[in-house]
């Protein structure tokens, strides 16, 4: 969202939110009632969030995904290979949703249905554009939009995972994690090796 003189609204209107989400879901109702309990005006809230619902939950989003790009800048960040720093924006996304976890579940559930699909699918998107961001992803070609669809795959799987994962360590997100990199890596390798034959092929056809 710009940059209009609302973000601090926004914010204190999604922090009574997220307090309200895991009992009451997401709904016009909630907006209402957090901004009341912010101490907020209507129509500040009609400003700020045009759109209701989708537009709290589209700055949520933002919010973690803006924080999450913020611990991919630290130094020890450069030093991990490729693998190593999607694993860590995952899992960097992931902490950061945990004291939220039912408010999320929630906000999966109505991201769910038709009404709001088309929000769901650019939050993913979005998210998944953050992580190449924070690599520095430089492709502008075909690669540019089968990174993100991949790691789009690679996110709403491994979310969906922790959702239903209640154990405490939460082993088996961090290893179905592991697993879904692991694949994603073998399909580059593959590809990057068709790449090669086809330019040996195209290099003998000279």
């Amino acid at each position: 969202m710009t940059d209009d003189g609302f973000e601090e609204d926004r914010e204190a209107i999604l922090e009574r939110a997220l307090d309200r989400a895991p009992f009451e879901g997401w709904t016009p109702l909630i907006l209402s009632r957090a901004a009341s309990d912010a101490g907020i005006d209507r129509s500040v809230v009609a400003a700020a969030f045009p759109r209701g619902i989708a537009d709290l939950l589209h700055f949520w989003s933002e919010q973690v995904d803006a924080a999450m790009m913020a611990a991919m800048a630290g130094p020890e960040f450069a030093r991990l290979r490729i693998r190593e720093k999607v694993s860590f924006a995952i899992r960097v996304r992931i902490d950061l949703l945990r004291a939220h976890k039912e408010a999320a579940r929630r906000a999966a559930a109505l991201l769910a249905l038709p009404f709001y699909g088309g929000l769901g699918l650019r939050l993913v998107w979005a998210t998944a554009d953050a992580v190449w961001r924070g690599l520095h992803d430089k492709s502008t070609d075909f690669n540019y939009y089968s990174k993100r669809a991949i790691l789009s795959g690679v996110w709403t799987t491994t979310f969906a995972r922790w959702l239903a994962d209640d154990s405490e360590d939460e082993a088996a997100t961090n290893a179905f994690l592991d697993r879904r990199i692991e694949n994603v890596m073998q399909i580059e390798k593959l590809k990057s090796r068709l790449r090669g034959r086809q330019s040996e092929t195209a290099a003998g056809a000279r």
